[in-house]
């Protein structure tokens, strides 16, 4: 097949995209990839890139086209709305020079914005490509649930939108069950609807400790916590601090922050403020490749999203790569996540914004033993093989694309 996806990420950027589109390429289909500048999660763009430069790039054999964008900066309302709407422009004017090469379909990456999928439609309507959409964040609930619409036009004028691409898409995948509901409720059919939930990388999997990474900064005996991903609104870090703030006396009991985002120095001042410092470390961002190295000296991984309705449905990708690496996790959420790790006792979890409860289970899980721990280590694994395992999701996805394409050309032929 030739496949042109679209999305607003692409690699240096680290997205779960970059390893389908590597895979798909794999498996000798010609992928085309339309883009952006690559600026996240700095806000700004990555060394070597521009307006200018290297906005027709290749990496290992996959062909981009990077539109230009301006650059989501400080993370603020008005510089995201900027960033999201200028990559609509630049990508529909971008995709002016592509579409001279044919394409059996468009397969669209949507972790957030929705309107990404905005070129996608301009391109189907120009040419009448097919479009496979794949649903990582629900809007426009994920926008209203992290506060950042107040607008009531606004949030009407989202809901169109989401219904222009809904009602433009050929299959919509969705990473969550949980989505479904909402997408139906756009007036669309649930028979081109699929569950299609995200995989950990092939970097993700168990390894040996190696605490020289940790430059002597955390004693090596002591029970560490590690959480990794964005530090934005979702992930309840207000929560999070309190439950440290309680356990502060279990002098045992350290903190590791790998990630940035925009509560970052928020984040920072709070530990300050709870005289949390000396369990408390934030080690900043570093490259995907680094990640299961660091995920190896953790005892447990940490994961907690808001109470909103929004987030009980949603499974973030952290949570797979979390247990793809085999380790316990403690989870303060609502919803599928908390349901999957409870079904095959991965970890411990409480309900989304239960400080009180969350410093509980790091006490309860920091006096386990190593069988204990061994054990919930391999309930992770089993978690992750029977539900995320990579192979089995990309042929899902596969399987998904071809189907749309043979049946387009079934279509076309008809009309012909």
């Amino acid at each position: 097949m030739k496949i042109l996806i679209v999305t607003q990420y692409f690699y240096p950027e680290n997205f779960r995209i970059n390893d389908l589109a590597l895979e798909l390429s794999k498996r000798n289909h010609n992928i085309t990839v339309l883009t952006a500048i690559p600026n996240y999660p700095s806000g700004k763009f990555f060394d070597g890139y521009g307006y200018i430069k290297k906005n027709r790039d290749s990496y290992k054999g996959i062909r981009i086209y990077r539109a230009p964008i301006i650059p989501r900066g400080n993370g603020s309302n008005f510089r995201l709305s900027l960033n999201y709407i200028s990559y609509v422009f630049g990508a529909i004017f971008t995709s002016l020079f592509i579409m001279n090469r044919k394409y059996d379909v468009i397969f669209v990456f949507e972790p957030s914005p929705i309107t990404v999928g905005l070129p996608a439609v301009f391109m189907k309507r120009l040419k009448g490509i097919p479009i496979c959409f794949w649903v990582l964040d629900l809007w426009p609930e994920s926008v209203l649930a992290a506060g950042k619409i107040k607008s009531v036009i606004i949030q009407n004028i989202l809901t169109r939108i989401v219904k222009l691409i809904y009602h433009n898409c050929d299959k919509i995948l969705v990473s969550s069950k949980g989505f479904v509901g909402s997408i139906v409720s756009k007036g669309i059919g649930t028979d081109i609807i699929e569950f299609s939930p995200q995989w950990a990388e092939p970097v993700f999997k168990p390894k040996q400790k190696n605490y020289t990474l940790l430059n002597e900064l955390i004693p090596s005996d002591s029970f560490k916590i590690m959480f990794a991903g964005n530090i934005g609104e979702a992930q309840d870090f207000p929560s999070i601090l309190e439950a440290a703030k309680i356990i502060k006396y279990k002098k045992n009991i350290h903190w590791i922050i790998i990630g940035g985002g925009r509560r970052t120095e928020w984040v920072k001042n709070k530990i300050a403020d709870y005289e949390l410092g000396h369990c408390f470390h934030m080690l900043g961002s570093y490259p995907l490749e680094k990640m299961p190295e660091f995920y190896a000296l953790a005892d447990a991984m940490l994961f907690s999203l808001k109470d909103e309705h929004i987030f009980s449905i949603t499974i973030p990708a952290k949570v797979q790569t979390y247990l793809a690496c085999g380790k316990p996790v403690l989870a303060m959420v609502n919803g599928e996540s908390r349901s999957v790790i409870n079904k095959y006792r991965a970890g411990y979890t409480c309900v989304a914004g239960d400080y009180k409860s969350l410093a509980e289970n790091i006490i309860t899980m920091s006096s386990l033993n190593k069988i204990d721990l061994r054990e919930l280590s391999l309930n992770s694994i089993n978690c992750y093989k029977d539900n995320f395992e990579r192979e089995m999701l990309i042929n899902k996805i596969e399987a998904s694309l071809q189907q749309i394409t043979k049946s387009n050309i079934n279509t076309t032929c008809t009309e012909y």
